[in-house]
């Protein structure tokens, strides 16, 4: 299991100038891939097209770009274009949100959301893979190319978390991108779900890309109660409360990575055991002590 970076932490609260800064850092200290969400006002593919250029050898990932708001061929176009300027370097990571975001913010129904996300890779996926599609669903029609000729298409990977987006995942992509969900439950869940369905119809191993916050410290107890008010909002979405219970988590804080260094790297390896294939860190600490200390045990795992 290799370590990447999730910047994801900057959004909204900073430069181009600050994220050039940590894509390099995070290029120069030896990881290999950079995450961002699509969050706030920063759409993420268009500053995944510029670090590209500033960080040459990073391969980038979206974790995770919302689908409802845009329709999976202008998705494909964009992604492609982004594919085509980082010559190659893109994981394109999507993922359904949730109701609250979809229709408070958006307006859009959130009606039967697997159907969603089933009609919108039968275009997504032939638009990136082939290039062109004729798809006529029930909320999603599409008719047309996309044009690349020169440029491989980017793997997709969808944030899945239920059983039938899992098997969705398995059978029509590269695998999936987690947020806030445990060893155990990857082990007993995710791995078994995902792994079968790929085996069905005679795909790959799926990727499975672990994210979680991490922070190495020697007040444990402090930090997890920052991290426990951070990301509570995990603990109340019905996706993500769903994981926190198959772990026996009682609030996001537990599946956090937090503690001395030792304690870190055994969380790492557990998370690798259960089947991860990539782990995508959110730095957590809260000064330059514990950023310095956290930001070494994850370049000693890739080693």
């Amino acid at each position: 299991m290799k370590i990447g970076i999730n910047g994801s932490a900057l959004l909204g609260q900073t430069t181009l100038d600050a994220f050039e800064a940590h894509a390099r850092a995070a290029e120069e200290d030896g990881f290999t891939s950079y995450w961002i969400a699509q969050a706030g006002s920063i759409d993420t593919l268009t500053l995944i097209a510029s670090l590209s250029k500033s960080s040459p050898s990073l391969h980038f990932g979206t974790a995770v770009i919302p689908t409802y708001p845009r329709h999976p061929a202008m998705l494909a176009s964009q992604a492609m274009t982004t594919q085509m300027i980082s010559g190659g370097r893109l994981r394109l990571g999507i993922g359904l949100s949730h109701k609250p975001m979809i229709e408070g913010i958006f307006g859009m129904s959130f009606d039967k959301p697997v159907r969603h996300m089933r009609e919108y890779l039968s275009i997504l996926v032939p638009l990136i893979e082939e290039g062109k599609v004729t798809f006529e669903g029930e909320t999603l029609t599409a008719r047309g190319e996309v044009s690349f000729p020169d440029t491989a298409p980017c793997p997709i990977l969808v944030a899945a978390l239920g059983p039938q987006m899992l098997r969705l995942a398995g059978q029509r992509t590269a695998g999936t991108i987690l947020w806030m969900v445990g060893e155990r439950t990857i082990r007993e869940h995710i791995k078994p779900e995902i792994g079968e369905a790929a085996a069905k119809v005679g795909r790959a191993a799926p990727q499975i890309i672990a994210g979680l916050p991490v922070c190495v410290t020697d007040e444990p107890d402090i930090v997890r109660k920052k991290a426990a008010s951070a990301f509570a909002i995990y603990g109340q979405l019905p996706s993500y409360r769903a994981m926190l219970d198959r772990e026996g988590a009682a609030d996001p804080s537990d599946v956090c990575l937090i503690g001395g260094e030792q304690e870190v790297t055994d969380c790492l390896a557990a998370i690798a055991e259960a089947g991860a294939t990539e782990f995508s860190a959110v730095e957590f600490g809260s000064n330059e002590e514990e950023q310095a200390r956290t930001r070494q045990v994850l370049i000693d795992w890739n080693g």
